[in-house]
């Protein structure tokens, strides 16, 4: 019987990555290259330090990268291009449709804390969450399972009976690794790539209800 579920965050609730992988991209074409999805997604769903975007942006171009201010232009351009990004459609019906269901909420994000409640706050989602794991709570984020273990262990829930919603292949690697179901719902970026193993994939939240796909995964 499914107790819980638990979200992640950049991608799934809101598109935050391919506005992070439009911007870098365009940093890349300035100077004559591409920034091709195969390399940018060994960051996705996991820590930027998986991989130095910096220097290889150097290798490729043959131009040495001041990498503070490379940095400040990603984000900068970055939070331009965030200012077009809503709620990815169904979020918030499926946490409101579990309130409904009697199911603990959770949420478990490879991001920083600051960055995590910010974008809650403002999107008016942060009480819907018991329990928010971030890279603060953990040595190893995703595609460790360490959050999503963490997570549980706050809820009291087995991670048999618990769901992982997730947009990338190493948040899915890591909700498998916990031994949860795993939904994913692939954002316009995470929907090129390959996904390992998962239970069930959705286009989106508004695709049907949550108590439907539960019933699915029965």
């Amino acid at each position: 019987m499914i107790q819980a579920i638990v979200f992640d965050c950049d991608g799934l609730i809101i598109d935050t990555e391919t506005p992070w992988y439009r911007a870098m991209a365009e940093l890349y074409e300035e100077r004559g290259v591409q920034l091709s999805l195969e390399v940018y997604s060994r960051v996705l769903g996991t820590s930027i330090s998986a991989f130095d975007l910096y220097a290889h942006l150097e290798e490729v171009s043959g131009q040495p990268v001041d990498r503070d201010e490379t940095r400040d232009r990603w984000h900068r351009r970055h939070k331009e291009l965030m200012r077009e990004e809503r709620i990815r459609p169904g979020v918030e019906d499926y946490l409101r449709q579990a309130q409904e269901l009697g199911l603990r909420i959770g949420l478990a994000s490879s991001s920083n804390r600051e960055w995590v409640e910010k974008h809650l706050r403002d999107h008016g989602l942060l009480d819907y969450f018991e329990v928010i794991r971030t890279s603060n709570d953990v040595e190893r984020v995703k595609p460790d399972p360490a959050l999503y273990l963490s997570a549980l262990e706050f809820l009291g829930v087995a991670p048999e009976h618990a769901v992982a919603f997730e947009d990338s292949p190493n948040g899915t690697r890591a909700a498998k690794a916990a031994g949860m179901y795993c939904v994913t719902v692939p954002n316009t970026l995470t929907a090129q790539l390959q996904f390992d193993t998962y239970d069930a994939q959705i286009s989106s939240m508004a695709e049907l209800s949550l108590a439907d796909l539960l019933q699915k995964l029965r």
